[in-house]
């Protein structure tokens, strides 16, 4: 056994040393993951060019589903993000959506995120 755990000693005493580790900027803002969600983002992203978008409207958007459409809006619906009013048309329910001003400033602030990383890679 002592042979072993000198052997292994020796063999990490070869091993060159790893070099440096960038450490990660303290004070660099961390993505909001509830926007960087990839379907998520997009109904943030149709809503902001839209006044409002019915469910319908956003699944044919998204290409999505509707029980993957309800999940992700309700998500930003809890969040504050997106506003949703629900009634009916010809006695079929109709679901619209709108993006909240918290939900504009949380978009904008990723937008302005990924444009900083875009930019440092870029400047590398």
């Amino acid at each position: 056994m002592a042979a072993r755990e000198s052997s292994l000693k020796k063999e990490r005493e070869k091993r060159p040393a790893a070099g440096p580790v960038a450490a990660p900027a303290a004070s660099a803002p961390k993505l909001d993951r509830l926007v960087h969600e990839r379907l998520r983002l997009g109904i943030l992203s149709a809503l902001a060019v839209n006044e409002s978008l019915t469910f319908n409207e956003l699944k044919r958007l998204l290409d999505t589903t509707d029980g993957n459409l309800s999940v992700h809006a309700r998500k930003l619906e809890e969040a504050g993000y997106v506003g949703c009013v629900k009634s009916f048309a010809n006695r079929m329910p109709k679901t619209e959506y709108r993006l909240t001003a918290a939900g504009r400033r949380a978009l904008e602030r990723y937008l302005d995120h990924m444009e900083a990383l875009i930019q440092a890679t870029r400047d590398k």
